[in-house]
């Protein structure tokens, strides 16, 4: 039933966090897009950012066709230096610069131990700790236009620990579970195209952040920071009142009917 609007609740984000954005063109040189993300996460740290997010792929050429040649061994974990360089590099930047660090995604490989000769192939993310442990691992559960097996776990980080919930929703049923469960911002590390992006790129980020009343679209839908075509770094502060006051001035999460449909934070 609909619950009474004079509920109270927790404050999502207890005070202020600055998180940043990484714009990068990466090319065909492995190491040599490692050193160009560890210098711009060096970059988005000096602004005062505790949050740091790379794209998508960032360590490779964009596209199913160089997951072959680009991906790295992540299991069993932590996986060595030679196994996977992206895994370590991507500690050290936690590290080094004191951040949560939201490692974008990687080409992973991963193999049967029952049948080795089977190559699986994901897109994965992987977030760090300022001090350079591994949070959480997220394979890519929906894949865009490319025919390999997805993930089917939804990772969920709170005070530096992570928890994966099994769903296979689509992202819209993964957002609303996520901010159901308390989280105060929703990380999709993308590579759109200019076809694409311009369409729904912008749409859905700001689609999602209206429903479930989020940031960096903020709760109301407005765009706070937006990069251009090139290489760059933005920056903005996650501020949990604004969230608050977005969701006192329209009470979605008080206005649930769950005896016309279920609760889907509640559905494992």
């Amino acid at each position: 039933m609909a619950s009474s609007s004079s509920t109270t609740h927790p404050p999502v984000l207890k005070q202020p966090v600055k998180l940043a954005c990484v714009q990068l063109a990466s090319g065909s040189d492995k190491a040599a897009n490692l050193a160009h993300a560890a210098v711009k996460v060096r970059e988005a740290a000096q602004t005062g950012a505790k949050i740091v997010v790379l794209p998508e792929c960032f360590n490779s050429p964009y596209g199913c066709d160089y997951f072959p040649s680009y991906a790295e061994t992540l299991l069993p974990s932590p996986p060595t230096p030679a196994q996977s360089p992206s895994y370590h590099a991507l500690s050290t930047m936690a590290r080094e610069n004191a951040i949560y660090l939201i490692g974008g995604s990687i080409p992973e490989l991963a193999t049967s131990a029952s049948e080795p000769s089977q190559n699986t192939y994901y897109n994965t993310s992987l977030t760090f700790s300022p001090s350079g442990a591994l949070l959480a691992t997220h394979r890519k559960i929906h894949l865009f236009d490319i025919d390999i097996p997805g993930g089917d776990h939804l990772p969920r980080i709170r005070r530096a620990l992570p928890r994966q919930p099994a769903d296979h929703g689509r992202p819209a049923r993964l957002a609303t579970i996520a901010a159901r469960r308390g989280c105060f911002a929703l990380v999709y590390p993308g590579a759109f195209n200019l076809t694409t992006g311009p369409l729904h790129w912008e749409l859905l980020a700001r689609a999602r952040a209206v429903d479930n009343q989020l940031l960096v679209a903020d709760p109301m839908a407005k765009v706070l920071a937006e990069a251009g075509e090139g290489e760059g770094i933005v920056v903005v502060e996650l501020d949990g009142e604004r969230i608050e006051l977005a969701r006192r001035g329209i009470p979605l999460r008080d206005q649930r009917r769950f005896d016309v449909y279920p609760d889907v934070s509640r559905v494992q």
